[in-house]
């Protein structure tokens, strides 16, 4: 991690944040904001509300970043309770009007729809009120102040060169899937897959077989959004469970023999992945299958163990949350939170942080999920 997650819990208790219509519990008598031993802060009152906002509670990963707040907020004497958006961008926007009214000074906000919540982050510039776009980014608009992220592209060149890496031989069997085409993410997630699959497409490794789109634009290393958008239109699961497990059997309805066999799968989550290798499991034709995935969802580090999905990408939830908070308390503090990179929104370049991620399998699975303390061992078996 970058940051210690003692520093974070210790950062927050010298403010308070409002994440739904209150925040329950008691300041400090004498709060501050209190360095780790290798950083120099300066002893500063930190005073201020923030609300933040997450999408839906329908998706195992949006439960852990729940999880992590919670336990952020009361370790530091805190209740607190997360207003989700349950998949609707009028929801969101009617949470974010429900903080500003509360008088928050910063909004964590995780759009459902990057675009659509580019009217709720322009009401709550228009109020005073500091925007930090969370996980995925808010588009079309000025009205983002951060963008507090993982390195999306690494999460999907971690996908890639994991497939890349087992292939072997010629005219390996490659199936494409993406996320929601409303979701930027599933844009970088596709872009840093392509940059690590486009080159052993081009050499042979690799026969893309379930997208026309990408067949067409399989000799070009880099693509356009417009182009991106073409190959995600045809291989979306809309980051659902349901439609990733549907389109998979169609995929695998029409597929030939010659196309089944030991295939490789690029699916862009966990949730996605595990659906995906259930149809691909089903499938006699099917010998082998190698299946990505992302979030290191307790079902999905199950599925690893099982030997049921190949990978996952730790995003350690309790890194980005620590990275909104820090974020939060810099514009508190008057202050601008550190930024080595920027995200183009198609309107600016939002200033950005990105944490790293980290590539599980079941070799490594005891040392990045259990002895990092990110899920308990009781969570599993098998180990």
């Amino acid at each position: 991690m970058k940051k210690s997650y003692a520093w974070m819990v210790l950062l927050i208790v010298g403010f308070m944040l409002v994440a739904s219509l209150s925040l329950m519990g008691c300041q400090a008598d004498e709060p501050a904001v209190v360095p780790d031993d290798d950083d120099e802060v300066p002893d500063v009152e930190v005073t201020g509300s923030v609300g933040i906002v997450l999408p839906t509670k329908e998706e195992p990963r949006w439960i852990q970043d729940e999880t992590r707040f919670n336990d952020a907020l009361q370790a530091a004497g805190y209740d607190v309770e997360i207003l989700f958006s349950e998949s609707s961008s009028a929801k969101e926007r009617e949470n974010v009007e429900t903080l500003i009214t509360r008088g928050i000074q910063v909004l964590i906000i995780c759009p459902h729809d990057g675009s659509a919540a580019a009217a709720a982050a322009e009401e709550a510039r228009d109020a005073g009120v500091k925007v930090l776009s969370y996980d995925r980014l808010i588009r079309d608009t000025d009205a983002v102040d951060y963008f507090v992220t993982f390195d999306s592209v690494a999460v999907g060149e971690a996908q890639a060169q994991y497939l890349v890496d087992q292939a072997e031989g010629e005219g390996n069997p490659l199936y494409l899937y993406a996320g929601a085409a409303t979701d930027n993410n599933a844009f970088l997630f596709f872009e840093g897959a392509w940059n690590i699959l486009q080159p052993k497409v081009a050499d042979g490794t690799f026969r893309i077989i379930n997208s026309s789109e990408a067949i067409a634009l399989q000799d070009k290393p880099v693509l356009t959004r417009d182009e991106m958008g073409k190959i995600i239109s045809q291989v979306t699961t809309n980051w659902d469970f349901g439609d990733a497990l549907n389109l998979a059997e169609a995929h695998l309805t029409i597929a030939t023999a010659a196309d089944k066999g030991e295939v490789f799968i690029l699916a862009p989550n966990d949730g996605t992945g595990r659906a995906i290798a259930d149809a691909f499991g089903a499938d006699n034709a099917v010998t082998n299958y190698y299946v990505t995935g992302q979030d290191a969802e307790i079902a999905s580090v199950q599925y690893i163990i099982d030997g049921k999905q190949s990978m996952t990408v730790l995003k350690d939830v309790r890194v980005l949350v620590d990275d909104a908070i820090t974020a939060a308390v810099a514009y508190l503090q008057g202050m601008t939170p550190p930024a080595s990179t920027t995200y183009n929104n198609g309107v600016i370049d939002v200033p950005a942080e990105p944490s790293e991620v980290i590539t599980v399998t079941q070799d490594n699975v005891q040392e990045t999920i259990i002895d990092s303390g990110y899920w308990s061992a009781d969570e599993f078996t098998g180990l």
